[in-house]
């Protein structure tokens, strides 16, 4: 029976968390980024330009996986932060995480940080 333990048929749920930094919205995703779990994402993504939070700063550092439909849903976030004036962030991919963007050269249209920290540091305000 699935109790949600560490190594149960839980693992790869995504779970998604929202904090405000200045004029940043930091998105925190762990787990896996998929068809299932994507509106999971897209919805805070959305509401935090919604918001005025047109600086999003994704960490990827949880992210255990990410097919097509994940990345389109940062692809579409990036557009709409860039039509608020603002850009998206991601910040410590793992290297399964790296592999989808490098492949698709979805990484040449992102600002890439190696860390959390770092993507804070470039922001103006954060």
């Amino acid at each position: 029976m699935d109790r949600g333990m560490p190594g149960s048929t839980s693992r790869g749920r995504l779970t998604v968390a929202v904090r405000h930094q200045g004029p940043s919205a930091v998105v925190t995703c762990e787990g896996e980024l998929d068809h299932h779990t994507a509106d999971l994402l897209r919805e805070p993504l959305e509401r935090s330009v919604e918001e005025g939070y047109s600086r999003l700063v994704v960490d990827c550092s949880g992210l255990e996986f990410c097919d097509s439909t994940g990345l389109n849903v940062l692809l579409g976030a990036r557009l709409k932060a860039e039509a608020a004036g603002g850009g998206v962030h991601l910040a410590g991919m793992g290297p399964v995480v790296a592999r989808v963007f490098e492949i698709t050269g979805a990484g040449a249209v992102f600002t890439v940080h190696d860390d959390l920290d770092a993507a804070l540091a470039g922001l103006p305000g954060a």
